[in-house]
């Protein structure tokens, strides 16, 4: 992980990986463990009636940068 930010409903990750690994399988491991230390982390916090659903939308945008920071990306 480069770079990290977020908005209300979503969240901003610049990161660095082998060109062998496929997008779709880091997304996947990124949000398993996300998910997985955000619930044992805030257990408290978290609804306990949907404790077990989904955490993150199966749906994310991919794009590739060449290095620019994420502050160089946002639109204006």
């Amino acid at each position: 992980l480069r770079e990290f930010n977020s908005e209300h409903d979503h969240v901003h990750l610049l990161v660095h990986y082998p060109p062998k690994v496929a997008i779709s399988k880091l997304v996947n491991s990124l949000k398993g463990v996300s998910s997985h230390y955000l619930r044992k982390e805030f257990t408290g916090r978290i609804n306990p009636a949907t404790m077990h659903d989904p955490f993150w939308s199966p749906s994310y945008l991919a794009a590739s940068c060449g290095g620019a920071p994420l502050s160089r990306r946002r639109p204006t």
